[in-house]
């Protein structure tokens, strides 16, 4: 059966905490969601803040491959006639192919909210929904708090429905707006309706029960053929119902048609996509489209999907755009280090006892609070470690950062640093933005006569994780610096009770890393001179 998607990640997307977009964030955002095959892209509400009426003037001007653009509004107020009332009238102007507005379907919210009579919001949901279709809009009809209103009132709100459908709505769509109807409860609400009412029957549940993709599956299973939802499941209060997880479930489980095969493998990606421009991490457990959704991380676990990934994913990662990951920590097994050995093309060098030895000592830093998933560079610059036990780069001495403050604005740091290379000792000073970057600025100066590669690694990301708060500010903490260089990243990592000694180990281990590549690295960029010249 074929599923009209709607996503409202724009509108009611918007209104969870902490979710914000700009008027670009939301233009871009709905070219993503295009491509990816959306039916419905609700993109605000028209007149009701400066940011929603610029983005539909602008949108205007995009060119949309699938998507019908949405504004999204409220039926007439009972004072207005509805040619005069001004939420419609920015409804028309908006000039979206398609409309949705909401209407009361609870006898409370008529009596206490709006207080008028049931009769006059029987005709405020025609009025409005006659008055859209001659203009010639699609309406789809949100039937808001239809399952509390049909507990509390049965006959009323099924009269609400009736209002609009004889009205000419395209859409009946039934919003558990409170999200605290059970999915059994739901399914026989809406199988009632099913039996009423002819046409298209939409859902759109919210997540406050926590069964908010649940209920849209039940809700599909009798008879709603268009579904609600935001992507990465944003919205009021716990949300909405997570469309991604409902696209999969419908494409994948039931075999019902949404955006297609060929679209989901975008899936991971335009969510990920949204969550950056939310500036919101994606929780790893997201189904689906998660970075943990497909990470394996007991032994046993790992053992068993290196010999077929059935045995613990119910569905290929790929096909959503997703990949497997098999992870580090104190439960890994042999074959979790052997996966990520093979990965970096190292497996081969390490026997049975060195890889025994790296796995101890993986256990070990990860006891000491260490995230060796998180940290793929340490990890790397620990299997290296092992393959060439001897090889020293270069050895420590020590640093010393000071930083004066220079009045209540600004402030001045040194920092100097001392090593042994190339059996020659070598101290430098360096003064930079802070202990950190001017603790970087001393470490490559003392390094670059001896290995001048060093000055290409850029550092890109700097994020400090308080690992215990009971001890305060004299809790350990846990730096992670990301680095580029030559087309790849990696993320190294510092523990300790001073901020200043993690982020030193975590500067360290970066720049040795890259010298115990650099022998691999001078070979590549060899052969790619000689494929050119030839």
């Amino acid at each position: 059966m074929k599923i009209q998607t709607f996503d409202t990640t724009l509108r009611d997307g918007t209104q969870g905490e902490a979710v914000s977009f700009s008027v670009e964030d939301k233009l871009a955002i709905a070219k993503r969601l295009d491509d990816l095959g959306i039916d419905y892209i609700e993109g605000g509400w028209p007149m009701s803040n400066p940011k929603d009426t610029e983005f539909f003037a602008r949108a205007r001007g995009l060119h949309f491959e699938h998507a019908k653009l949405t504004a999204f509004g409220s039926t007439r107020l009972a004072r207005n006639a509805v040619d005069r009332d001004a939420n419609v009238r920015a409804l028309v102007e908006a000039q979206t192919p398609v409309v949705s507005i909401f209407g009361k379907s609870w006898d409370l919210h008529v009596r206490r909210a709006l207080g008028i009579s049931e009769e006059e919001n029987l005709a405020i949901i025609a009025d409005t929904v006659r008055h859209l279709k001659g203009h010639g809009r699609e309406v789809v009809y949100d039937a808001e708090h239809f399952f509390d209103g049909y507990l509390a009132d049965a006959s009323f709100a099924l009269r609400t429905l009736e209002a609009a459908k004889n009205a000419g709505a395209d859409v009946l769509c039934l919003c558990d707006t409170r999200g605290g109807v059970l999915t059994d409860k739901l399914a026989e609400i809406v199988a009632v309706v099913r039996k009423r009412f002819d046409g298209v029957l939409g859902i759109h549940p919210h997540n406050d029960s926590e069964v908010a993709v649940a209920n849209a599956l039940a809700a599909v299973r009798e008879g709603c053929s268009h579904v609600q939802g935001c992507l990465n499941g944003y919205g009021e209060r716990c949300g909405n119902a997570n469309l991604a997880s409902v696209i999969v479930n419908l494409e994948l489980k039931r075999g019902d048609e949404t955006i297609g095969p060929e679209n989901l493998a975008k899936l991971t990606a335009v969510s990920r996509f949204i969550a950056e421009k939310a500036n919101l991490p994606l929780p790893h457990g997201q189904p689906y489209v998660g970075s943990g959704a497909f990470a394996h991380k007991g032994g046993i676990h790992v053992s068993a999907v290196r010999k077929d990934a059935a045995t613990y994913e119910h569905v290929s990662p790929e096909i959503v755009g997703n990949r497997q990951r098999v992870l580090l920590s104190d439960l890994s097994g042999k074959g979790n280090l052997l996966h990520r050995l093979e990965e970096l093309g190292l497996a081969a060098r390490l026997d049975d006892t060195a890889r025994k030895r790296l796995l101890d000592e993986v256990k070990r830093l990860e006891h000491e609070g260490y995230d060796l998933e998180s940290a793929d560079g340490t990890f790397e610059l620990l299997a290296r470690q092992s393959i060439e036990p001897d090889r020293s780069l270069f050895d420590l001495g020590g640093f010393t950062v000071t930083t004066q403050m220079m009045g209540a604005e600004s402030s001045a740091t040194v920092a100097t640093v001392s090593l042994k290379a190339d059996g020659r000792t070598r101290s430098t000073t360096a003064s930079g933005n802070g202990p950190v970057h001017a603790l970087d600025l001393a470490l490559r100066k003392c390094l670059a006569p001896s290995y001048p590669p060093v000055s290409d690694v850029q550092l890109i990301d700097y994020k400090v994780r308080v690992m215990e708060s009971r001890n305060g500010t004299g809790s350990r903490v846990r730096v992670l610096v990301e680095w580029h260089d030559r087309g790849s990243s990696w993320t190294t990592m510092g523990i300790s009770g001073n901020i200043i000694e993690a982020s030193w180990h975590a500067l360290v281990d970066a720049l040795r890393l890259e010298l115990m590549r650099l022998p691999e690295i001078v070979s590549d960029l060899v052969e790619e001179s000689e494929s050119v010249a030839h």
